[in-house]
């Protein structure tokens, strides 16, 4: 009875803790993660986020500060349960993780494809993420809630989300407010499947068109980049979601424009650096206040920017005002020691990251191998409890900004079914897509076609039937998609006959060695050719698709020639040697060297990479219903020995051989210049005003045209603003992209079209490498390409 009266204390004891244990951690308004018993400053919603962040470190340990810092990737790619599981008590994520990335999204892949059956119905996944984002709220000790990051730079990466043209698509749209519509898209649609972070855009300057991710970028000038670049990252953040931008920085211009193993040594002057490569950065970061940046693999003068104090604090947080978490590129640690062979150990390159400002590590490993070696340096005493705090603290402050500590799930996840890949997010992308078209040449106005002219139409070219380009590893997956063929067949219906014949591969079968050893035609390739050119004989129009599939162009896939790959240009010389009408439709990645093609062909449409309604749009705009309005965000050169030509691009740079010089020894000019693009109406522009046209530096400008419809056609018209100045200080670009619109008319109808020049659009770096608005006078400039200007007026800076 002793020993029994004894024990009762320890009895009460362990069922009073037994009952605490089962009572519920959320509360009215707040939730006990630390499931104490009571509200702690950072469990306290009505704390500045500040003081939540300090509470929060001050009760954390090392072993949860560190799990705070490293990206756990989805299942498939490293995380092997697509659910909790009982063995997670065993691992390094018991701790808490910083975030999960791609999970249960259904990725399709070459390379870590993850199929997956939580991915759809989309109420199924919302309900997934709840699942496993309970787990790490109620099974650590603190409850820290998870970051759910994702991809997005042409739609949400996952499975059957709604889809957009690539980038380098979206980039020819020219179309600010359309751009922040998608954003809002990719947002909502991610906020709704339970998805926290989004990793878009990529602002990217794409300089040399050889580079395989061109067709990721908005394309080569960084005021059109920063303009777009702003509005998708402010759309994505106005869902509640993060957007993160990527790649920072210098990234986009390896040497020789090679990608894979090279992602280093570019050759960019420091001046360059920041006007070409840091400006899209820095105008996001500073007027969209993105809370993510991702950085890159690569070194500038010789420092790795993962590994750099310079890149990572001095440029991001402490001038541009950075106030996110950074995560690295996948590798971008580790080549610190493996290839950039500026640490000696593993465990060296993760301290240097870990300096220079990198908050969370992602790769495709597991995340120990980056958080025990961050435990190890810190009980060595090679990284301070300080330093430690500032990292996890940049980490948890995204999280309370996005409410993860006040409503870490998804509230309701049956609405996902009604608000991913809706009614209004398809007639967006539909719309994106429309826009995104560039029409390249049409001589004699062969487009649109007439539809009650035409009996038969032949559609050739490898890329008529194929789909692959529509689907990316960075967008959503298993969405049905309209080929060129069955879109054309679809829009002219019964009464026009449509005949096939794919007359080539995408390439042969020594390509690309081809490019520089020309082989014959095997006797498969020459019937193939040879099946094409019959049925042309027998059609009124020929409609070839030609270009490059996802095997040509993309994430370490570069090329040494810009020419259409295989036999291509031999089925187009072909097809034009009938003397048939051949409208010629690219499907493409990046620019192409297309210069015999822009020469005989009649008419040339550019569509890009489009999304899974490309069959439909192409056919809309080939007939007529959608007029191309787009205009080419990067230019075309006439041959890779041009490289680098872009715009913009400094005095004499690129000025045709003659001028001030002797002999002929190279082709000279753009194929297409960066801003091109022809409409099936006229439009012209007048009344060009600038005020004031003598203004103090730190004044605005503002500017004003009209722009009239001056065809019988509906169309769209990007108004584009360049602005030189005449003198400087130092060496300045010829002249300067500084505004665009793009503007829908009616046959004969006149918009006003306003412009407002900050101090900021006028500033140059000066010879201290200072942005400096210099005294002087200045010329605006209105086009409809860099090379097509139309009006010009002048102002003045005064002192």
């Amino acid at each position: 009875m002793k020993k029994l009266l004894l024990l009762l204390p320890l009895l009460l004891s362990l069922t009073i803790k037994s009952t605490a244990q089962q009572q519920s951690i959320y509360h009215q308004g707040w939730i006990d993660f630390n499931k104490n018993g009571k509200m702690d400053v950072f469990e306290d919603p009505s704390q500045p986020i500040d003081k939540r962040v300090a509470d929060l470190l001050s009760q954390m340990t090392v072993e949860e500060k560190t799990c705070q810092l490293a990206t756990l990737y989805g299942y498939k790619r490293v995380l092997k349960e697509e659910m909790p599981a009982e063995s997670w008590k065993n691992e390094v994520w018991k701790d808490g993780i910083a975030n999960i990335d791609e999970e249960l999204n259904n990725l399709t892949s070459r390379t870590d494809a993850a199929p997956t059956q939580y991915s759809y119905p989309y109420s199924k996944h919302a309900a997934a993420i709840n699942t496993i984002q309970k787990w790490f709220v109620e099974q650590t000790r603190m409850g820290v809630p998870v970051d759910f990051t994702n991809e997005g730079i042409h739609g949400l990466n996952h499975d059957r989300a709604t889809s957009l043209p690539a980038p380098i698509g979206i980039g020819s749209t020219w179309d600010k407010d359309l751009v922040r519509l998608a954003g809002q898209v990719v947002g909502r649609e991610g906020k709704a499947l339970g998805y926290t972070n989004i990793y878009t855009p990529i602002l990217d300057v794409a300089r040399d068109q050889r580079w395989g991710r061109v067709v990721e970028t908005y394309g080569e000038d960084p005021y059109l980049i920063a303009e777009l670049g702003k509005q998708m990252c402010l759309g994505v953040q106005e869902e509640g979601v993060a957007s993160t931008l990527k790649h920072f920085a210098a990234y986009s211009v390896p040497k020789g424009g090679r990608d894979g193993a090279d992602r280093t040594d570019p050759h960019i002057a420091p001046r360059e650096l920041y006007q070409l490569y840091l400006y899209t950065f820095r105008r996001v970061i500073q007027e969209a206040h993105a809370l993510g940046v991702m950085s890159s693999y690569n070194d500038w003068n010789g420092e790795p920017v993962t590994g750099s104090y310079f890149f990572l604090t001095e440029l991001l947080r402490q001038k541009f005002g950075f106030n996110g978490y950074v995560v690295s590129d996948s590798q971008a640690v580790e080549f610190l020691y493996s290839k950039h062979h500026v640490a000696d150990s593993p465990e060296e390159a993760v301290r240097q990251a870990f300096e220079a400002g990198l908050n969370v590590r992602t790769n495709f490993t597991m995340p120990q191998t980056y958080i025990m070696p961050l435990r190890n340096l810190y009980k060595e005493g090679k990284i301070s409890l300080k330093t430690l705090d500032s990292r996890v603290g940049d980490v948890l402050r995204v999280k309370f900004k996005l409410g993860l500590f006040d409503h870490p799930y998804v509230e309701d996840p049956k609405a996902a079914d009604k608000i991913v890949h809706n009614a209004e997010a398809t007639a967006m992308g539909l719309k994106m897509n429309r826009e995104s078209m560039v029409l390249l040449k049409n001589e004699n106005n062969l487009l649109p076609l007439n539809k009650s002219a035409i009996k038969n139409i032949l559609v050739t070219g490898p890329l008529a039937t194929e789909t692959n380009y529509a689907i990316s590893r960075y967008g959503p997956s298993h969405n049905p998609v309209t080929s060129v063929l069955a879109g054309i067949k679809n829009y002219v219906g019964s009464g026009v006959n449509v005949t096939y014949a794919r007359g080539c591969k995408v390439v042969d079968a020594t390509w690309p060695e081809s490019e520089i050893i020309e082989t014959p035609l095997a006797a498969d390739e020459q019937a193939g050719i040879d099946s094409a050119v019959a049925g042309a004989k027998n059609a009124d129009v020929v409609i070839a698709v030609v270009g490059e599939d996802i095997d040509q162009v993309g994430e370490s896939q570069s090329r040494t020639g810009l020419n259409l790959p295989g036999r291509q240009l031999k089925l187009i010389q072909a097809l034009q040697a009938t003397g048939k009408p051949v409208v010629m439709v690219m499907i493409n990645g990046q620019p192409l060297t297309i210069n015999w093609e822009n020469k005989y062909v009649p008419a040339i449409l550019e569509a890009w990479f489009p999304g899974p309604e490309s069959g439909q749009v192409i056919a809309e705009t080939l007939f007529g219903d959608n007029n191309p309005g787009g205009k080419l965000d990067i230019t075309f050169p006439k041959t890779v020995g041009q490289i680098e030509f872009n715009f913009p691009f400094k005095p004499g740079s690129q000025d045709p051989q003659g001028k001030g010089a002797w002999g002929k020894t190279s082709v000279n000019g753009a194929l297409y210049p960066f801003g091109y693009g022809l409409s099936y109406t006229t439009f012209a522009y007048n009344n060009l005003q600038v005020s004031p046209e003598k203004e103090h530096p730190q004044g605005d400008v503002t500017v004003t045209v009209d722009v009239t419809n001056t065809g019988q056609r509906k169309g769209d018209d990007v108004v584009q603003l360049y602005l030189k100045q005449e003198f400087s200080d130092v060496t300045t670009y010829e002249y300067d992209l500084r505004g665009f619109e793009r503007v829908p008319l009616e046959p004969g109808e006149t918009k006003t079209v306003h412009f407002t020049l900050h101090p900021d659009d006028l500033a140059i770096l000066d010879k201290n490498m200072n942005w400096t608005v210099e005294p002087g006078k200045f010329e605006v400039m209105i086009g409809t390409s860099s090379e097509d200007i139309k009006l010009k007026k002048e102002f003045e800076v005064g002192d």
